[in-house]
């Protein structure tokens, strides 16, 4: 499971549909639908989030968003009807991993989101993420 915390532009067409069903799963989790996957380190952060169920659910259309700007159809409907104003915590260190991960993985994979990756000099954060000073943070499996 890989809950990216870069702006799901950033991703292929692979990534996305990853991102989408992983998050998708990653909601189950929280909602306690599940017996798999409860203490996965990718949800720690929002079980650490005053309202777990509102930032999955704010997370989740923000994918949502980017697959239907590029023109596929992720079903709305199964996103918690929740929101948050309140933004999770990302430290540069972590997005600096996952940015050198996202790389690894398209480089391999899809040369164009490579090339269109490259042509920022700092990616976009997903929405519902803010930057802070640190390294990786502890819960990644580096």
């Amino acid at each position: 499971m890989r809950i990216w915390s870069l702006h799901p532009q950033h991703l292929d067409a692979k990534g996305l549909v990853a991102l989408w069903r992983e998050t998708l799963l990653a909601q189950k989790v929280l909602r306690g639908e599940t017996k798999g996957y409860r203490h996965h380190p990718q949800l720690q952060r929002f079980r650490a989030h005053p309202e777990p169920l509102a930032a999955i659910a704010d997370y989740l259309r923000a994918v949502q968003r980017e697959a239907e700007r590029r023109g596929n159809k992720f079903d709305a409907g199964k996103i918690g009807p929740m929101s948050t104003r309140r933004k999770i915590t990302v430290t540069h260190g972590q997005v600096a991993y996952e940015l050198t991960h996202l790389r690894n993985k398209l480089q391999v994979r899809d040369a164009e989101a490579l090339a269109r990756l490259q042509m920022f000099e700092q990616p976009m954060l997903h929405p519902l993420f803010r930057a802070v000073a640190g390294e990786v943070e502890a819960w990644e499996v580096v």
